[in-house]
């Protein structure tokens, strides 16, 4: 498996996906290649997003703009997970005291 993809390999790697579509993914900025010297190179992660666009663009018949929004949903939820995980790993740390203190507050709170 290799770490860049071409243009070329990334439309191969990804069964569904078109040039066009790439192209546009790209112009809209829902995928944003490394610039080499070579040209566009795509990551295992844009690899794996172009996936996810295709099978989300396929499934609910949804255009460039719309899986821009739904891509920006997705990744906001994704970044919102990994702060609540730092934030379990912090409470985690504290002592046995401040633990139940923070769970009662949070029973509070519902």
């Amino acid at each position: 498996m290799t770490d860049r993809y071409s243009e070329d390999e990334a439309i191969a790697a990804v069964a569904r996906l078109t040039r066009r579509q790439l192209s546009a993914f790209i112009e809209a900025e829902i995928v944003m290649p490394l610039h080499t010297a070579a040209g566009p190179a795509f990551r295992q992660v844009d690899i794996a997003r172009l996936e996810l666009l295709c099978e989300l663009g396929e499934a609910f018949s949804l255009d460039e703009e719309a899986l821009s929004m739904v891509i920006s949903l997705i990744d906001q939820l994704h970044t919102l997970r990994l702060e609540l995980r730092r934030v379990v790993e912090a409470v985690e740390a504290e002592p046995e005291d401040v633990r139940k203190r923070i769970a009662r507050a949070l029973r509070e709170a519902e």
